[in-house]
């Protein structure tokens, strides 16, 4: 089940499911430590006329979750006609401190008046771990505290300025007991004070509404190291009181969101809706201390029942340009800052890294057929020198530039030169930017290209005249191997990859979206050479085959979450854009947009209602498949919408389409 909105503040990160339950809450760290882990959730219910109703289990519930337009807050509706009763909800991460607020405004949709009571369940999973946790009611807070050593996490909340009615605290998953939330099946709660192993707790707001009354109830959770850091974030939420954080959170995003002023020349407002969102939903996935995470959504999982709650140089390079070229340049700073501290001595980056800087889970072994192996997708090293010299042409802030250059771009740039065939001038084998096969791919050659472009004009910059040389150098020799041993004049398109196999090299020619991407955004070919123009127009073509809702493939065969058929592959939103990017790189006149705005249009389509995007898409019906929302989908998006407009203002159509410096 896809994440339908999250939101975040640096700190904390909260998955929404469809049916507006909690199912993610990272803490401390965005991307680190679950504590509810997907597999549980914080459950809703309604208790009316002797009825009990959980949202997720009533299908009569009709749930839309959806973000405000230019704001991460949530903009939620539940209605139950048979029950008689609606909810609106409006939830946050407050921008300053790890608070989940939610407002609730509850409705009695029947004309005669009634008691209605809403319950909130929690189960936590505190420090990854469903055991030796405590939860307790503090009558003096009058709050619910679950801890364990450092996490704990307090629970409060009130209905017209009344603190929450009921209260019970118990065992879930446990010795046959299913959980707390089957106390409230009377509608009363036993109030059971304290639980210590796999507990639950349950909370409940009950009022007498009046015909077609309206209720409004505050709900928050806080996280915090210790009891005393909750209990003081308790007393500031009831002191600032929730509708000011409210306020102030909504009004610190509409801030940020429209921090400048976007022409959009041509794009429709759901267009440009998805653009905001995108660039909100992709902040919420940055860590305060300048990780990336790919997604927050733990759903999806992966070898070893694994998700993507990682720092992925490769997704993270994209999303910090994203930043970099919509103006927050300050984002994009601090992760560059990581990256500087988890470099390894040799000068390349692992495959994965978790948001404290430690490494990642992997699946790329140490030793390949007997052979030692660099367990390493180069890419990723060179994506983080090509996106870093991006940051500098927006800020041009060169005391940042010498304070990395030694540690950061020299070390990465002499790897990435050394590490290369003395034959063929090719990087030597690593695994592909897909992280599934190993050899020397056209994507990962050009990646490498345009990062020793990249450090020789850093090199220059800094007055380092032999090392911009060697660079340069360097960069020319890969070029030439691209085109000498990458492309393939029988077919006229650039292979996959080349591999050695004892003394033979082995071709890899698997048409891959990836492989003419990279020779043009990295620059090895001009856009209008005839090479690129073929490959490109090839790929797009053969990779969105018999794809009923359109959309490009990663690569022919791709079995990864592939819908049963005839496809290439499921279409993805990633390399979707990537060929509109090239579209908008090589028009002339402002007829040429029309396809470009097309496929802008199909990403509001198959985004969700909140503007999440996923990584995959099912080839028939556009359901979302994987990773939902993935921060490199929404990476894209923003890069193809600001380069479009960038496109725009060289051709003249605007003096100032993209004013972020």
């Amino acid at each position: 089940m896809p994440r339908s909105i999250t939101l975040g503040n640096g700190k904390t990160l909260v998955g929404l499911d469809r049916f507006a339950r909690i199912r993610d809450l990272y803490f401390p760290y965005v991307g680190l430590e679950d504590q509810v882990r997907g597999h549980y959730m914080h459950k809703i219910g309604v208790y009316v006329d002797g009825h009990l109703s959980w949202f997720g289990d009533d299908e009569r519930w009709n749930i839309t979750v959806e973000c405000e337009k230019e704001s991460l807050v949530s903009n939620i509706s539940a209605v139950n006609e048979a029950l008689g009763v609606s909810l609106h909800f409006s939830d946050l991460v407050y921008n300053e401190e790890s608070v989940f607020l939610r407002r609730i405004a509850v409705k009695n949709l029947q004309k005669k008046g009634r008691e209605i009571k809403i319950y909130f369940g929690h189960q936590f999973e505190l420090y990854k771990s469903h055991s030796a946790d405590t939860a307790y009611y503090d009558p003096v807070r009058h709050a619910i505290i679950h801890y364990k050593g450092q996490r704990v996490f307090l629970i409060n909340g009130e209905m017209e300025g009344v603190p929450f009615t009921d209260y019970t605290i118990g065992l879930a998953n446990y010795n046959g007991l299913e959980g707390s939330h089957k106390d409230a099946e009377d509608g009363l709660l036993s109030k059971n004070p304290i639980e210590h192993g796999p507990v639950d707790s349950v909370i409940g707001f009950y009022g007498f509404f009046g015909g077609e009354d309206e209720k409004i109830i505050h709900y928050f959770v806080v996280g915090a190291t210790s009891i005393q850091e909750a209990l003081t974030l308790n007393n500031q939420v009831l002191k600032k009181t929730p509708e000011h954080i409210l306020k102030s959170t909504r009004d610190y995003w509409i801030a940020w969101v429209n921090k400048y002023n976007f022409s959009f020349y041509g794009l429709s407002e759901e267009v440009v809706g998805l653009f905001k969102k995108s660039l909100m939903l992709l902040r919420s996935h940055v860590d305060d201390r300048g990780a990336i995470i790919a997604s927050g959504d733990s759903d999806m999982l992966h070898q070893g029942k694994d998700t993507y709650a990682y720092m992925w140089p490769r997704d993270a390079s994209y999303s910090a340009v994203a930043l970099d070229l919509a103006g927050d340049q300050y984002v994009a700073r601090r992760y560059f800052e990581f990256c500087n501290t988890i470099i390894s001595p040799e000068g390349y980056f692992m495959h994965k890294y978790l948001p404290d800087g430690s490494l990642g889970s992997s699946w790329h072994p140490y030793i390949r057929d007997g052979v030692f192996q660099l367990p390493i997708q180069e890419d990723e090293t060179a994506l983080v020198l090509w996106s870093l010299y991006i940051h500098y042409e927006h800020t041009r802030d060169v005391e940042f530039i010498e304070s990395l250059f030694n540690n950061l771009i020299e070390r990465s740039a002499n790897f990435l030169l050394s590490y290369r065939d003395s034959k063929t001038g090719l990087p030597k084998g690593s695994y592909d930017l897909w992280e599934e096969k190993y050899g020397t791919s056209t994507f990962t050659a050009s990646a490498v290209y345009g990062a020793l472009i990249a450090a020789a004009k850093f090199a220059k910059l800094l007055g380092k005249t032999e090392l911009e040389a060697s660079y340069t150098e360097g960069a020319e020799e890969v070029k030439k191997g691209i085109l000498k041993y990458l492309y393939d004049e029988e077919t006229g398109l650039f292979v996959k990859l080349i591999r050695k196999n004892g003394k033979e090299t082995e071709i890899d020619k698997t048409l891959d979206a990836s492989s003419a991407y990279g020779i043009f955004n990295f620059g090895v070919l001009p856009v209008n050479d005839l090479k690129l123009v073929k490959a490109i127009e090839e790929t797009k073509e053969r990779l969105s085959r018999n794809i009923s809702i359109k959309g490009i493939a990663r690569y022919e065969g791709d079995g990864y979450y592939r819908i049963p058929g005839d496809t290439p592959g499921n279409p993805w939103i990633i390399t979707t854009l990537w060929y509109t990017q090239y579209a908008i790189a090589r028009a002339q006149t402002e007829k040429e947009f029309k396809e470009v705005r097309e496929v802008l249009q199909w990403a509001v389509k198959y985004a969700l209602p909140s503007g999440v995007l996923a990584e995959q898409l099912h080839p028939h019906t556009g359901e979302q498949v994987s990773a939902s929302p993935l921060t490199w989908s929404h990476a894209e998006y923003i890069n193809t919408v600001i380069k479009y407009l960038n496109r725009l203002e060289e051709l003249g159509y605007c003096k100032t389409c993209n004013p972020a410096p």
